[in-house]
């Protein structure tokens, strides 16, 4: 019987078996995950169906081992398989349906488990891109020298705003592709093309948040009844399509928490991102108050917490346009997207000393990861898990500026700015708001 071992230095797959009293070991290029041991796994079945039928033609599945020499002669045998170091060719692989084909099957059944935003998304790289260059090639033959160049193409167009397509929407059109393969692949029992094809490298994220008082100049110059949307996205760090999405069943003023359960994408209704984005998220009394401010605003029959005048949900589009832009414009404030507001919460939430799995919580992260990748820097300590900290920061500020929040070289009156601060800093502030 075939297995499928793992050499140690390498971290390569590598198949183990006899064969008419020989122990024969092929290696591959496969390293050691799930995927790649599934895909050899299979190709191990079919090594073992071959040898009980007595058809097992060894140069057939192995066509560039030296080992193949030794077996020459021993039957008369189609070639049954795709080799280890080889990709299907239309002489020696199996008989498969076109991309095109298989693409309708593939789709309909995943269906289910998708959002509709993404099955859109996912038709739309289909019929946009995909099946248009590959769709009549048989999926055995397509090799990863086609896939290569498939990529190489989708650099050199042009996007929605007339440049390149980015790296990141490159990796976004080639993913449901590697899933069709890596499904097509296991069902018509042919080792994928993509096997050792990365994703394109992404730049940095480079986040662009507002500092503390930047924050509280904005929420001091937006109109009036924009103050409680602006507050409420800055000190809890919800998604655009997660705080637009909010009714007011979810918001819950006795045990002052906010109930993350559904979020708008692309004008549909839809479940959270993830199951993890379905959390409660605790109110500060900065929130609190902006959410009771944002209930004498809108009228008792409104479902949604923040509305247009026609009462449908905010519209990013009209936001970012008619008030975002213009507020950053007015305060003189480089220009960036709404988003970076939840990328502002992170950072305050972690700079007053946060412990990151609460705030990763908050967020609706999994884990901390991406708390330590991209917000690494704004890490003072790890000693907080109850929020505490983070209320007496955002209280604090609001406040007039006390002796215990200036640096000792600060000219006197002037607020220290949150960079500056250090941990013992930021533990006499908290420890003094909470003397009060």
């Amino acid at each position: 019987m075939a297995k499928v071992r793992l050499r140690p230095e390498t971290n390569n797959l590598y198949l183990d078996f006899s064969f008419r009293g020989k122990r024969c070991k092929e290696q591959t290029a496969l390293k050691d995950t799930p995927a790649n041991r599934r895909t050899l796994e299979t190709f191990a079945n079919r090594i073992k169906r071959e040898m009980a039928k007595g058809t097992f033609d060894y140069r057939a599945f192995f066509p560039d081992s030296p080992r193949a020499s030794q077996f020459d002669g021993d039957m008369q045998a189609t070639p049954t398989a795709v080799a280890t170091r080889s990709h299907a060719s239309p002489d020696r692989g199996p008989s498969t349906p076109t991309l095109g084909q298989f693409a309708g099957t593939w789709y309909q059944e995943n269906l289910p488990r998708w959002r509709q935003t993404h099955a859109d998304t996912v038709e739309g790289t289909l019929h946009q891109h995909i099946l248009p260059k590959l769709g009549e090639k048989p999926l055995a033959e397509i090799t990863r020298a086609d896939l290569l160049a498939f990529r190489a193409e989708l650099g050199k167009q042009t996007g929605k705003g007339g440049g390149a397509l980015s790296p990141s929407r490159i990796n976004h059109i080639m993913t449901p592709l590697r899933m069709l393969m890596a499904e097509a692949s296991e069902r018509y029992e042919f080792l994928t093309p993509f096997r050792n094809i990365k994703p394109l490298r992404l730049p940095k994220l480079d986040i662009q948040p507002l500092s503390l008082d930047e924050v509280h100049r904005a929420l001091g110059t937006v109109r009036k009844d924009w103050h409680p949307y602006l507050a409420t996205r800055f000190f809890t760090g919800m998604r655009t399509g997660e705080i637009n999405a909010l009714e007011w069943k979810h918001i819950d003023f006795e045990q002052d928490l906010i109930l993350i359960r559904q979020s708008i994408v692309k004008g549909k209704l839809e479940n959270t991102k993830t199951d993890g984005s379905m959390r409660d998220i605790p109110m500060v009394p900065l929130v609190r108050n902006a959410l009771l401010e944002q209930q004498k605003l809108v009228s008792e029959d409104c479902r949604w917490v923040f509305a247009q005048r026609n009462g449908d949900p905010i519209n990013l589009v009209n936001f970012t346009n008619r008030v975002w832009h213009p507020l950053l414009r007015h305060l003189g404030l480089v220009p960036r997207r709404p988003y970076q507001t939840r990328h502002t919460a992170a950072t305050l939430m972690l700079a007053s000393g946060e412990n990151p799995e609460w705030v990763a919580r908050t967020l609706g992260h999994a884990n901390t990861e991406m708390l330590f990748r991209v917000y690494s820097r704004y890490v003072p300590n790890l000693t907080r898990n109850d929020g505490k900290a983070f209320t007496g920061l955002v209280t604090a500020s609001s406040m007039p500026t006390s002796s215990a929040a200036r640096t000792k070289d600060a000219p006197h009156g002037t607020a220290t700015p949150l960079s500056v601060l250090t941990r013992k800093q930021l533990e006499a502030l908290v420890a003094q708001l909470q003397q009060q």
